[in-house]
């Protein structure tokens, strides 16, 4: 630690780092002139940097210099059950390597504080207008979960510096915003702004509390856990100028679906975004976290606000004790973290997006990112006149209406208007359609206190909204079994069902395999769908039913005022209610310290299994050499292509594989929740049937959809399983050729893991997304992007053809990849090395970030 610029923070006992001292140092004035971003990034260099090399790191900030790399030292990891558990069992598998080759495994543990939240594994198998659907919900929960939850429960006790909450609490997301997150630590004496990473995409959701945290895979968070430094260069800082305020009726929902479309539009792909201006400061915390929410879905790393005094209120708001917020303030105003401190910084970049401009609307049908005003609906063919026939589902049957996911349920402001717009809809009489499988699910038990007391929760439940789960439920895919005779009506009249959820996801294949296609909407539009009961509806227009008098309704009739929104959420949102549900949650009993430092694997269990990573194949240096292509891909390939996280059918690949387990049909579970589980897990790799591989075709030429690949060289369609197993047996080395900005969507390790144990060493896209990219280096499995005009389809590839890569791997090297084709023929094709930081070099030569570490953890304990 440096003590250079250790001072005493004015009116208290703790000690922070003048970071301005020590810019100015560098550059009179600089100060005054950095984003946010760096001046925290800043603080964190002043405070861990070793002094040597402290000025070349600062200087990179201050210059705005991308040539070398820094550290980042993030104060702590947050986890979800499913990439917490999968890191953890890396970690078990590590210790059982380490133990293997001499040394002590009781030594490998997370240093960084590290807390694991069970919220990815319910499934709403019981909708909300069924009696005591929360209670059978974590009941099934648990039954299904039991091999997970073991092994979880075992980790509290066995690991050090690991925290566990259990099923049925919350999001991770929610609970990071309503009580981890100091927003300024103290620590050892020091005061220091919180910072973390998270196992989850939508960590960014405390960057509303202006708090840097980044959606990083598992694989990088265990890194992270071990105590090394994540390696860094400045990242690309955009200002995003918010003016203008948003239009009566307008939701928080509305504003980021719009504003999805805009960034995406601007292509911010892993930029650190900052929101400042009159708009920006309007906004509530809530309306802020639902923008930074959704940063993974605009392509961005980081949303961050400034702290001021909303920023305040929000911790008074939840319940903080006093001598907390008054550090936050002290320390923000101190050190040039409050929001009037930063009126002159400069952004290379400023983009501007007029709040005003908002009106309803949708994103849909299959990207978060398809902005659907609800006034267009019938202009772009999504609504239309539809005749509902008794006994029959309609066109368009809304088949799931869920209000689920922290993006939303977090804003008490869009769950007090769904309830407000349920309340006026039973008063008029109005009802869901029989066929909508409704739900609500929020992510922080407060919810469910302030709509008891405000006498609305039970207006939720009259039309079916009753609560089934706090927990990440439909947004993850973990909808649940729809009626068998609903589901039995699609597949015999090949019906057009869908879903609409209140969530941050809506790839093609996520929310249910029946819902062909999804569309994100604010919770009162949930609720306003599932009376509609079909998207062949204009929402604004058409009539909803009738009142008790025999007139029309429509969407206006019970829409509620924003001004009945803010009293209730005035006056029944209180601090009382977040200390009532947070202060037992967190009294902690870690229980006795685990008899073993080695986890007792069991033989039998399809969720939690030792990891092969130490095994020979994993420990020999990739050919590069004679590589065929399992799949070559077009654009927009999402870790839901890659590793799909929704329920397990029986004729997949892994439902066959759990049947022969002697696991029942109802207990499949989903793909997320066996990722502890390689057997398993493996056989979802692209086991998605949106899936469109270019290598498939039809006699017409046409691609083919599915979970398919052609075995070469015999030119054999089969499923991707098959020509995976094919491929192992053979030992023959891959390689995935792909469009642009590949790996969109979730932190998702096993969209890395499932292709490297399938056999791919490397992969060749016209872009990669941020997380994605570490994920593939932190498996071992090279990425290469093509430089620009150069894609599969100029160079005319087919799929029959083997591939070489050629040349030194570096940062930002140009190497080359061979391209052999059929007929004999050659082409060199250079290619870059997108092995960005000396830190990913590291990790890419050792195999993958768990083989670097096991060999640096080895050579220290020989040296001690």
């Amino acid at each position: 630690m440096n003590t250079d610029y250790r001072k005493r923070l004015s009116g208290t006992d703790l000690d922070y780092f003048d970071t301005r001292a020590a810019i100015e140092a560098i550059r009179p004035g600089a100060y005054d002139g950095l984003p946010y971003t760096s001046r925290v990034l800043a603080e964190n260099l002043v405070r861990r940097c070793d002094p040597a090399s402290l000025e070349d790191a600062l200087e990179q900030l201050v210059e705005r210099r991308r040539d070398l790399d820094f550290p980042w030292y993030p104060a702590r990891v947050v986890c979800h059950d499913i990439l917490g558990q999968t890191a953890l069992v890396d970690l078990a598998g590590l210790r059982d390597a380490i133990a293997e080759q001499g040394g002590d495994p009781a030594k490998v543990n997370p240093v960084v504080p590290t807390q694991l939240i069970v919220d990815h594994s319910l499934a709403v198998e019981h909708a909300g207008f069924e009696e005591d659907a929360f209670e059978k919900n974590r009941a099934i929960e648990d039954r299904r979960n039991e091999d997970r939850f073991h092994f979880i429960d075992w980790t509290k006790t066995a690991f050090e510096n690991v925290d566990v909450i259990p099923a049925g609490n919350g999001i991770m997301h929610q609970i990071n915003l309503e009580k981890m997150s100091p927003v300024i630590q103290a620590r050892d004496g020091v005061a220091f702004p919180d910072t973390c990473v998270g196992t989850d995409s939508h960590t960014p959701h405390i960057d509303a509390l202006g708090v840097i945290a980044v959606g990083v895979g598992g694989l990088e968070a265990e890194s992270v856990m071990l105590g090394r430094a994540s390696m860094m260069r400045l990242p690309d800082i955009v200002g995003v100028e918010l003016v203008g305020k948003r239009q009566p009726g307008i939701t928080a929902t509305d504003i980021v679906l719009a504003l999805t479309e805009f960034l995406r539009r601007e292509r911010v792909v892993g930029a650190y975004l900052e929101f400042f201006g009159e708009g920006a400061a309007s906004l509530t915390i809530g309306d802020r976290v639902t923008i930074s929410n959704m940063t993974p879905e605009y392509g961005a790393t980081a949303a961050m606000f400034y702290i001021d005094d909303q920023t305040i209120d929000y911790l008074k708001l939840t319940g903080r004790e006093p001598e907390q917020v008054a550090l936050v303030e002290n320390y923000a105003r101190t050190a040039g973290l409050w929001a009037d401190s930063l009126e002159n910084a400069e952004y290379e970049r400023v983009l501007r997006f007029d709040l005003s401009s908002v009106g309803r609307t949708l994103a849909g049908p299959s990207n978060p990112h398809a902005k659907l005003p609800t006034s267009e609906l019938a202009a772009r063919g999504i609504a239309g006149q539809w005749e509902e026939k008794e006994g029959e589902l309609p066109d368009g049957a809304v088949i799931i209406a869920a209000i689920t996911s922290c993006t939303n349920t977090s804003n008490p402001r869009n769950v007090v208007a769904a309830a407000l717009l349920a309340r006026k809809a039973n008063e008029l009489g109005l009802i869901r359609k029989p066929w909508v499988k409704s739900s609500f699910a929020p992510g922080s038990k407060v919810a469910r206190l302030y709509l008891e007391e405000a006498d609305l929760l039970s207006e939720l439940e009259k039309l079916g909204f009753g609560i089934v789960a706090y927990a990440c439920t439909t947004c993850n895919g973990m909808s649940g079994a729809l009626d068998p005779k609903i589901q039995q009506e699609i597949i015999d009249r090949d019906l057009y069902s869908t879903a609409v959820l209140s969530g941050n996801r809506n790839f093609d294949g996520r929310i249910h395999p029946y819902a062909k296609q999804a569309f994100l909407a604010s919770p009162p539009l949930v609720v306003a769908y599932a009376i509609a009961g079909t998207v062949r509806f204009d929402i604004e227009q058409d009539v909803l039913g009738m009142d008790p008098r025999g007139n029309p309704v429509i969407l206006k009739d019970i829409w509620p005022s924003d001004e009945e929104i803010d009293a209730i959420v005035k006056k029944y949102v209180r601090p009382e209610q977040f200390q009532q549900v947070y202060i037992p949650m967190f009294d902690l009993d870690r229980g006795e310290a685990a008899k073993s430092p080695l986890y007792d694997w069991r033989e039998m269990s399809t969720y939690i299994r030792r990891p092969p990573y130490w095994e020979e194949a994993f420990v020999s240096e990739n050919s590069l050499k004679g590589m065929r292509p399992l799949a070559i891909l077009p654009d927009n390939i999402t870790t839901d292509h890659l590793s799909p996280s929704n329920a397990i059918l029986p004729d997949s690949a892994a439902g066959e594989y759990l049947a022969k387990m002697g696991l029942p049909e109802e207990d499949f579970n989903s793909y997320a929740t066996h990722r502890g589980d390689h057997l398993t897990a493996q056989r979802a790799t692209f086991a998605n049937p949106k899936l469109f591989n270019e290598m498939v075709r039809d006699e017409n030429g046409e691609v083919i959809q599915g979970s398919l690949a052609r075995i070469e060289p015999e030119g054999e369609v089969t499923r991707m399983w098959e020509a995976i197993e094919t491929y192992m047996a053979r030992k023959q080395p891959l390689i995935i050729i792909a469009g642009a900005d590949y790996g969109q969507g979730s932190s998702r390790d096993w969209a890395a893991k499932g292709v490297r144990l399938a056999g791919v060493e490397a992969i060749v896209a016209e872009g990669f997304e941020r997380i994605h990219r570490t994920n593939l280096i932190g498996m071992g499995v090279l990425p290469l992007e093509f430089e620009a005009g150069t894609t599969r389809k100029t160079l005319e590839l087919d799929g029959t053809e083997t591939f070489d890569v050629t040349g030194d791997y570096r940062p930002g090297a140009t190497m080359t990849l061979v391209i052999h084709r059929r007929n004999g023929g050659s082409v060199e094709v250079p290619v870059i090395c997108r092995l960005d930081t000396q830190e990913e070099m590291s990790i890419y030569s050792a195999g993958g970030v768990l083989q670097r570490f096991a060999q640096d953890f080895l050579e220290a304990e020989e040296v001690a």
